[in-house]
Formats: C-alpha cells, structure tokens, sequence
C-alpha cells in the first residue's frame, strides 16, 4: 500500500461530541447511520461517525467537513428542512438517546489528514 495523501477540499469540519446514553448505544448506532445518507445529500461531508468502544462508554462523536462557515450556514438550513433529518432528530429526542451535545470548528493541518500507513 502507497502511502497516498487524500485530499478533502474541506476547510473546516464541524466536531460534535455527544454525551450518549450507554444503554442506548445500538438507537445511537442506528441515529448516526442514518447520518450517513442525510448529510452528504444535505451538503456536508460526512467524515464519519464514532462510537465508544474501549474505555469511556458514553462518548461518541461525529464529524462533518465543509468549505467554509458559509456552506455550514447552508448546509444547516437544508438538515432543517430535510422531512429525513428531522424524523431523525425526533427520534433520538423521544428516546433520549443523547444527554448532551457540543460543537467544535476545527481546521485540519495541512499534510495530516488521509495520510495511509507505509
């Protein structure tokens, strides 16, 4: 295997980190897998979705990438809209699969990001 840089032309990505619900893991599984068709169909690029599995059991993460805060303004404005998106944030509130949630902007190191081992 090369050792390939992937290049994502993504400026800064969006990390939300969730205070889960450890005995709800498999609704938060099934939550972040429809993610996986709502966001890039809303414009963002998923970059994947995190669950606990050795240590802290009530964390877990999401990452979503864009090309700048404006596309993320946008992007939002879509998810809000989407019949999809919203059933999907219904049913994570009615079961209250997640007690907490915090965003972050971050922007990846230039050379860092999709870096395959040797």
């Amino acid at each position: 295997m090369s050792n390939k840089l992937y290049i994502f032309h993504m400026t800064i990505t969006c990390v939300i980190r969730y205070q889960i619900d450890p005995f709800q893991r498999e609704g938060f599984k099934q939550y972040a897998a429809n993610w996986g068709r709502i966001i890039p169909r809303c414009g963002g690029h998923l970059v994947g979705y995190f669950l606990p599995h050795e240590g802290t059991n009530d964390v877990a993460w999401g990452l979503v990438a864009f090309d700048s805060l404006t596309s993320y303004e946008q992007y939002r404005e879509r998810i809000r809209c989407d019949p999809e998106a919203r059933e999907n944030f219904r049913m994570a509130n009615a079961r209250r699969l997640i007690l907490r949630e915090e965003r972050n902007f971050v922007e990846a190191v230039d050379g860092t990001v999709g870096v395959l081992p040797c």
